[in-house]
Parts: C-alpha cells; structure tokens; sequence
C-alpha cells in the first residue's frame, strides 16, 4: 500500500525523523513511517529543490557534498510536502503525483546508504577503555597516559564497510594463545561485536575542521557493528595499532538520522579532567541521548548508553583533521564501543561475558562467551527528544543486522 498517511506523532519514523536511504534499484529516499519516498523522482517533478543532487542518484553522495544550507531547506521542503498531503493544503494538489513515488518498507531492498570515502574508528567510551584495562593489564593504571588528553582511534578499511543484513564470513588470520607455544593460522576463535555510533561527513573541508564547526561538516549518524576478532587482535596490535582483526567488515544501519532531527536528543557530556587543549575546547559541549540495544539471536543481551561517551562526535572530526588531513564527503568516523557502567550495559562481547569467564544464557537455553557461525547479532537503537511539543519522542535509527557464516 503506498496510499499517504501522515505517521503517528509518537512514530520513531515521523515528520520529525525523516531519514535519508539507497535501494539496491539505484534510487535515493527518505522515510516517513512505514513508507519511503522516491527523492529523485520527487525532484524531477520538480516537488524538491537539491540542485538536481537526487536526480538520478544511486547513493546520497551528491547531495551529502551540498552542505548544511541545502540539508536543511530540503528538510523543510520534505515537511511541507508531507505536511501538505496530510492536511489537504501545500502538497494536496500533487497527491496522486507523491503516491506514484511511494513505497513499502517492508518491500525495498535496501543498499550501502553512501560510498565510504575513509573509515575511522575511536575508542571514546571510558567505561570501555577501563573494562578492556581491567581484562589485559590488571596490574596497570585503568587508563593510559594519553587517553585523556586526545581521542585514541585508528584509520580502518572503508572497502569492507557493508549495509546491515550483509553476513560476516568468519574472518582469518594469525592468532596465539596464551598457552600455545607457536602462532597458528586460521579462523578466528574470538569473534565480538562492537556496539557503536557512526558520523557520516557531507561537506568537505581543505584542510584541519575546528571543533566548533562540526555541524557544517556532518550530515549525520548511523549505527555501527564494528566487528572485531579478538584473538587476531591480540597477537598483531602489539606494537602498532588494529589491523586485520579488524578490517574484515564493519556493518551499518541503511538509514542516515539528521543531525537535524537529533537536535531535540542533545544531552550534556561528561566533564572532562584535565581540561583538554585548546583545539579540542567546545564553546557548547553536548553528546546525545540515545539508546542502544543489542540482542544475540534474538537475545536481549544489553543496552549501551551513548550519551555519556567521553571524546564527543564534533571532538573526533577536530582530531583526526588536526594534522591537516581532508574531510571528504563520505568519511564516516565512529564512536568506538559504546560502554556504560554495568555488564548490561556493555557494547562488546568481551565484556558481557568477562573474556568467555562468564558467558550469557541465550532465550534458547544456549550459552555463549564468543560468536560462532550462524549468530545473528542485531543491534537498534532509539535517541530520546527532551523539552519542547516532542519531549518524550523517540528518533528512530533501526538497525544494524549481520549473521556470521562459514568462510568458503
């Protein structure tokens, strides 16, 4: 059914949303509850005004390099046009018209939302930080010297970035165990999930982006799956940083939120101590309060809090542009695990399950301290509005989907 019904005021996908998206048939949308809009469609019906960004687009690149001017008229268009077909004013008159462009959600396949210019992945959360500490170096400080002068991050691999609902092979490579005399080569033993936000950059910039200028480089958010093979990990990232357990795939969610729509979502960051430099100093300092949920085959299993991650999104595009490195339309760069203070509300597996000492009883009646082949890991998540006429509304992201299989 693609007759226009405006959503439910209190719908994760409402007016207030409006999350952007790619099909596998090579068109660009926006969602409006259970229902996605042709964008290039509705543009050359002249409806909307990219710049002719949506006209025959396969991903939103184009319109992601247009910058915040143009994201936030078209934002408005959207509603109007939405809004005009719900009341029978603005948007009435086209109707028929907007209908012919409608489509089920349910019925779209969806594709890779943008094409992944550079992929960086931090490690922000100080709960995570501590956690991963406590499991490897129990005789050391609960965090490294430098931790908490800079964002700790490393430059992943954007060719293996996948849309949710893509299955992870089970990666390989060299791993040793502590009581294993010689490394050996093969599948991962320790495969984990990672639980984390992504930031997707629109505008590029030529050069270092200043703390305070975050908005006009960001578009907007994903979820991300950062899959990770512990056992892999362990043995190469001794002296240098993350390589190929962790380069083998990253999933995100298919749907693009809005720094717009999540405007009414900030919530206060954590103090920081010591005060940090002056390039990483916000005039307004702010995270988000938004909701994770992870389950294991269907498993409720946690539920990070991301509002209380240490190196907020507009800190992370400071540092990692610091040296003089572009922005590109298309980087994404992600919170690392999101962690709160409880073994509930952890992103990762390595810390649900304290290193396998204690690992989780599955709905099915199945434990599990590591991922084995034919796991489903679906992470959701939700960000809370605060004050105003939507207090109390949730800004949907939907998920991020994978399932581990056997590599062929």
């Amino acid at each position: 059914m693609t007759e226009w019904t405006e959503p439910a005021a209190d719908d994760p996908f409402g007016l207030h949303n409006l999350p952007l998206c790619a099909t596998r048939d090579g068109w660009v949308g926006v969602r409006a509850g259970e229902l996605i809009l042709n964008l290039g469609a509705a543009e050359e019906a002249g409806l909307l005004d990219a710049g002719g960004a949506f006209t025959r687009a396969g991903t939103l690149n184009r319109f992601l390099a247009t910058g915040r001017p143009t994201w936030t008229r078209v934002r408005e268009q959207l509603t109007d046009l939405f809004t005009g077909l719900s009341t029978g004013t603005a948007g009435a008159p086209h109707r028929a018209a907007v209908e012919a462009m409608l489509h089920p959600v349910a019925g779209t396949a969806l594709a890779l939302p943008f094409e992944v210019a550079d992929y960086v992945d931090f490690y922000s959360s100080e709960e995570h930080a501590k956690n991963l500490s406590r499991l490897f170096r129990p005789d050391s400080p609960s965090l490294l010297p430098n931790w908490k002068s800079l964002p700790i991050g490393y430059h992943g691999r954007a060719g293996t970035v996948v849309v949710s609902g893509t299955d992870v092979p089970r990666p390989h490579g060299q791993r040793k165990a502590p009581d294993e005399e010689r490394p050996s080569f093969g599948p991962s033993r320790r495969l984990d999930i990672e639980a984390e936000l992504g930031f997707v950059v629109g505008a590029p910039s030529t050069g270092p982006v200043g703390v305070d200028d975050f908005r006009a480089h960001v578009y907007g958010a994903v979820l991300v799956n950062d899959w990770s093979a512990r056992d892999i990990q362990a043995w190469e990232y001794q002296p240098l940083g993350p390589f190929l357990g962790k380069s083998f795939a990253t999933s995100v969610s298919p749907w693009v939120v809005s720094l717009d729509a999540l405007e009414p979502a900030r919530a206060a960051a954590p103090v920081q101590d010591p005060p940090v430099l002056d390039y990483l100093r916000e005039a307004e300092r702010y995270s988000y309060d938004i909701r994770f949920e992870v389950f294991w085959n269907g498993t409720l299993v946690s539920r990070p809090p991301y509002a209380g991650i240490y190196w907020t999104p507009a800190q992370q595009l400071a540092h990692l542009t610091a040296n003089g490195a572009w922005a590109r339309t298309g980087d994404l760069y992600a919170s690392g695990t999101i962690s709160g203070a409880t073994p509930e509300e952890t992103g990762s597996f390595i810390e649900r399950t304290w290193n396998g000492a204690h690992p989780v009883r599955l709905d099915d009646g199945s434990t599990r301290s590591f991922l084995e082949d034919g796991d489903t890991v679906t992470i959701s998540a939700a960000a809370r509005c605060a004050g105003g006429p939507a207090d109390g509304t949730m800004i949907g992201f939907g998920e991020v989907r994978g399932t581990v299989v056997t590599r062929v």
